[in-house]
Formats: structure tokens, C-alpha cells, sequence
């Protein structure tokens, strides 16, 4: 059995993750879940390329991230879409 890569266009991992913060805030490593759900368990996201897409979400307006106490009782950054990225999302969702 070979593991292949899938190749998505490009912007798809960014547009997964509004999706999935689109719902409620959540931190990065509770982000790769709701990720797999949406694909349909055909991506599995790791960190290496997360958390490098949620810092890029970040510095290009999309989200905004505040810090707060995970369920783990752990600090962790929480992200959210702002209210023009919304918009955008939807955009973009019919664009892709």
C-alpha cells in the first residue's frame, strides 16, 4: 500500500479552515477534526502546514485570535473568522 499525496488547489487549506472556525472559535490542534469532517476524511492536516496557514489567516485579516484556557485546562490561542472574512468565505466557497 503506497501513501499518495493529494494535490488540492491552491487557497483550499485556508478556505477548510475558515469553514471550520466559521462555526466557533476554536485552537489549532482542535481545528485538524473539524477539518477531516469537512473534506470527508480525505485531508489530514499537520501541524507543519496548520499552524503556518492560521498565522497567514491571521496576518491577512481573516482571523482574529484571542488567548484562553482550552478543556485541557491548558492556554491555548482561539481563532475566529472577523466579519468581513465571512463574507469573503461565502465568496469563496462558491468560487472553489
Amino acid at each position: 500500500m503506497t501513501n499518495k499525496r493529494l494535490e488540492l488547489p491552491q487557497g483550499t487549506l485556508d478556505l477548510l479552515i475558515a469553514r471550520a472556525v466559521a462555526l466557533e472559535p476554536l485552537h489549532g490542534w482542535a481545528i485538524s477534526e473539524p477539518l477531516q469532517q469537512i473534506s470527508g476524511d480525505a485531508v489530514h492536516v499537520k501541524q507543519g502546514s496548520l499552524y503556518p496557514a492560521l498565522h497567514r489567516l491571521e496576518r491577512h485579516g481573516w482571523l482574529k485570535a484571542k488567548w484562553a484556557i482550552s478543556e485541557n485546562n491548558r492556554r491555548a490561542k482561539y481563532y475566529e473568522l472577523t466579519g468581513q472574512s465571512r463574507k469573503q468565505l461565502e465568496a469563496e466557497t462558491v468560487a472553489w
